[in-house]
C-alpha cells in the first residue's frame, strides 16, 4: 500500500527514505576510516614504546642465573611510564582490531570478488592427433 505525501508536509530530515540507507552507509564507512586511523596510529606508537623499553635483565649475568633474585621472572620494580603506555596502547591496539572486524563483517557486499573483473573466454584446446606407437621389428629370418 503506498501512501501519498501532500506537499504541503513538512521537511523532516531524518525521514529520508531510501536515502535513510545511503546516510547510514556513509556514516559506517567514516567510522571504518576513523576507526582505521587511529588503529595505525595505535600500530606505531606501539612499535615505538616496545623499541623503546629496555629488557628485564638483559645483561650477561642474567644469561647465568645472576639476576639478584629468587623469584621466577627477576626482581619486579614497579611500573614505569613506559610499560602503562604500552598496556594501553595494546588495550586500545585490541579493541580498534575487533571492531574493524565487526565493522568488516557488517559491511554490505554486492556480489563477489571477482564481479568487476574482465572475463576470459576459453577456448577448446586443439585436437590432438594422436599417433600410433612405433612398431616392433621383427627379428630377421635366418
Amino acid at each position: 500500500m503506498r501512501v501519498q505525501v501532500p506537499p504541503s508536509a513538512p521537511y523532516l530530515p531524518w525521514n529520508l527514505g531510501k536515502g535513510f540507507a545511503a546516510l547510514v552507509a556513509a556514516k559506517e564507512e567514516m567510522l571504518t576510516v576513523l576507526v582505521t586511523i587511529v588503529h595505525v596510529v595505535v600500530c606505531v606508537f606501539l612499535i615505538v614504546v616496545v623499541l623503546l623499553q629496555s629488557g628485564k635483565s638483559a645483561d650477561i649475568a642474567a644469561a647465568f642465573g645472576g639476576a639478584g633474585s629468587q623469584t621466577a621472572f627477576g626482581p619486579r620494580g614497579t611500573a614505569t611510564l613506559l610499560s602503562k603506555a604500552t598496556t594501553w596502547s595494546a588495550v586500545i591496539f585490541m579493541i580498534t582490531s575487533i571492531t574493524l572486524s565487526i565493522l568488516a563483517f557488517n559491511a554490505p557486499t554486492s556480489g563477489s570478488v571477482l564481479n568487476g573483473t574482465k572475463s576470459t573466454t576459453s577456448q577448446p584446446a586443439p585436437a590432438q592427433q594422436t599417433t600410433p606407437p612405433p612398431a616392433t621389428p621383427t627379428p630377421p629370418k635366418q
